[in-house]
């Protein structure tokens, strides 16, 4: 996420009011947590200025489980990565040095790829609109070993800065992303498969 969706988030979502913490600050806090998640600390320490007095922004609880989400998504980027290192192993070995399979080949492969990923995410997507606290929920069960994220949003600023309706809007957002992307591969794989079928190609 970028820090001009947090600014709309802590604007759209009345983060200033929840928090007590002025715009400013928490504009510079975003900013903060995002450097956070690109760099080696282990723990995210942000100080505000509230009256005139500095403090911590997040308490103890907050910390740990900002630290659960920051290893989360290092693995997250793990898998991203090796995923692409044998995606692109493989066309290098099956279509460009064995010659195995063809272009169009790969091209049918995608598409298949991308059905079965988007029934996938359909049956996801059905779930976050039906019952997106319920899934939110579940998802939390699921990735963490704990239950740090069960956090009071009369007393703790991290659910107080981000609602679940900011994390409902980002994954309506990131999904459009995603299937807009998707489409774009489909149709790019569609329109080869069309030029090139007059080629009389068998794979």
């Amino acid at each position: 996420m970028t820090s001009a969706y947090y600014r709309h988030g802590f604007r759209a979502y009345d983060a200033a009011e929840r928090t007590g913490l002025p715009l400013a600050e928490l504009d510079r806090a975003g900013r903060e947590i995002i450097d956070y998640f690109e760099n080696d600390a282990s723990d995210l320490r942000i100080v505000v200025t509230v009256n005139g007095m500095e403090q911590g922004l997040f308490n103890e609880r907050e910390v740990a489980h900002m630290r659960d989400v920051k290893g989360l998504m290092r693995a997250l980027f793990r898998v991203q990565e090796v995923s692409l290192v044998v995606v692109m192993g493989y066309v290098s070995l099956a279509v460009l040095w064995s010659g195995e399979r063809s272009v169009r080949g790969l091209a049918k492969l995608a598409l298949g790829g991308l059905g079965t990923g988007a029934a996938v995410v359909g049956v996801i997507a059905v779930f976050a609109v039906t019952g997106f606290d319920q899934a939110w929920t579940t998802f939390h069960e699921v990735a963490f070993r704990n239950d740090l994220w069960r956090l009071d949003p009369d007393t703790d600023r991290l659910i107080q800065m981000f609602p679940e309706p900011f994390w409902q809007e980002a994954t309506y957002l990131a999904g459009g992303l995603i299937a807009g992307q998707a489409a774009l591969v489909a149709a790019l794989c569609i329109g080869y498969l069309l030029k090139t079928r007059a080629g009389g190609s068998v794979r």
